[in-house]
């Protein structure tokens, strides 16, 4: 069963990289789509995700938390992705969400669409992850100024979908009202 759901694991991973890949050619940030979540195939968190698979519908994470207590491969990935909000928390910093750069903060906003994409399959729609992030950005350790940008983006997809909102001007413009 484990090597099944290597198999299978490694297909997810590829398929979210893939369509995070597309995302960020259209973002105009191509390379951070080829390097996108690289770490995922790290033993650390290679094994660890596909122990806890589920199935392609949500994260392994989460189930390796509730049983194990805390999950490896989710600090091991935090650590390591700077698109992650988590990534640039420093409780004991002066300044403890800073405003993530540029091309960083355009990944996870692919990376987020990608990922409600891959896991919601057939029932992801424009709303999903506008509704997904007002759900959990009051637990997310992220600065206010990239929490509005993302409900911003998260909107326009929602009211315009992904190809009109997801362009490399717009991102542009929406950072610079933001973050500037």
């Amino acid at each position: 069963m484990f090597f099944k759901n290597c198999l299978r694991h490694f297909k997810t991973v590829m398929k979210h990289k893939w369509l995070v890949f597309k995302l960020c050619c259209k973002a105009g940030i191509p390379w951070r789509g080829i390097v996108h979540d690289l770490s995922k195939f790290s033993p650390t968190e290679f094994i660890e995700s596909a122990k806890y698979y589920q199935g392609g519908k949500k994260s392994p994470i989460p189930a390796c938390k509730q049983k194990e207590g805390y999950s490896k491969a989710w600090l091991h990935h935090k650590g390591r992705n700077r698109h992650h909000v988590e990534y640039w928390y420093d409780e004991f910093a002066p300044d403890k969400t800073p405003v993530i750069p540029y091309k960083y903060t355009v990944e996870m906003l692919c990376d987020g669409l990608a990922a409600g994409m891959v896991y919601n399959g057939k029932n992801w729609n424009n709303n999903t992850q506008l509704e997904y992030w007002i759900r959990k950005k009051d637990e997310l350790p992220v600065n206010e100024k990239i929490s509005n940008l993302a409900i911003e983006v998260y909107t326009q997809v929602s009211k315009q979908g992904v190809d009109k909102t997801i362009t490399k001007d717009n991102l542009k413009n929406l950072y610079s009202k933001y973050c500037s």
